[in-house]
């Protein structure tokens, strides 16, 4: 995959909760982005900032990845379960940025999980947002996982027979609890790194390393 040439290097940010806690870490590393980025009726997904050389885009969470993959974005802000997921060997992701906090988990129908053993599992349906690492997961320890791909509404599933088992992000728990769930198994730990283009690395290493950079400093300093 080659880089894009920009006159600009591109910052790629995902929308959502993580954008809410990379505010603070972009004002600590001096980014200060146009008015309208700020503004919730904007429409815009492109925007200025303080650095005449640098502007944001505010895109999908999963896509954050591909952006930057493919060089239409140097840099970005990006939570570990999508890195995962994607595994795109374009992606450098030097720093863990300590935002974004939560857990990659197999849950259940509390009813089910009283009289359940992974341990004796062969064969799982599986509904989640995240079908690579489910596969790899539980094929690590031979269970062969059978994912039914959905982008949201996870929790669902189980209850209209879609499938007996989800794997998805959880946080405080509430949402899995509200809709008759259990966490079973844990599948990974989830933080935001800050990631890069590693073709823009090599061809604008001063430029693009300067942010890798200051971020670091930042991460170190947290």
């Amino acid at each position: 995959m080659n880089v894009v040439s920009n006159e600009k290097l591109i910052l790629a940010l995902p929308k959502g909760r993580i954008l809410k806690e990379a505010a603070p870490v972009l004002a600590r590393a001096g980014i200060v982005p146009e008015a309208a980025f700020s503004d919730p009726d904007s429409r815009l997904l492109r925007f200025t900032t303080n650095h005449p050389d640098l502007d944001i885009i505010r895109v999908r969470s999963f896509d954050v990845a591909t952006f930057v993959a493919f060089g239409a974005a140097h840099l970005g802000i990006a939570g570990y379960d999508v890195l995962m997921e994607f595994d795109y060997p374009e992606i450098y992701a030097p720093i863990d940025l300590g935002i974004g906090k939560c857990r990659l988990a197999v849950a259940e129908p509390v009813e089910m999980a009283g009289k359940d053993d992974p341990r004796r599992w062969s064969h799982v349906r599986i509904a989640t947002k995240y079908p690579e690492v489910t596969r790899r997961h539980f094929a690590a320890r031979g269970v062969q996982a059978e994912c039914v791909k959905l982008s949201g509404a996870m929790e669902l599933a189980p209850s209209l027979g879609l499938s007996h088992r989800i794997v998805d992000l959880v946080d405080s728990g509430r949402t899995l609890r509200e809709n008759g769930l259990v966490e079973i198994e844990h599948v990974a730990d989830i933080t935001s790194r800050f990631i890069v283009n590693r073709a823009a690395l090599k061809t604008q290493a001063e430029r693009v390393g300067g942010w890798v950079d200051r971020f670091r400093e930042l991460s170190v300093a947290a």
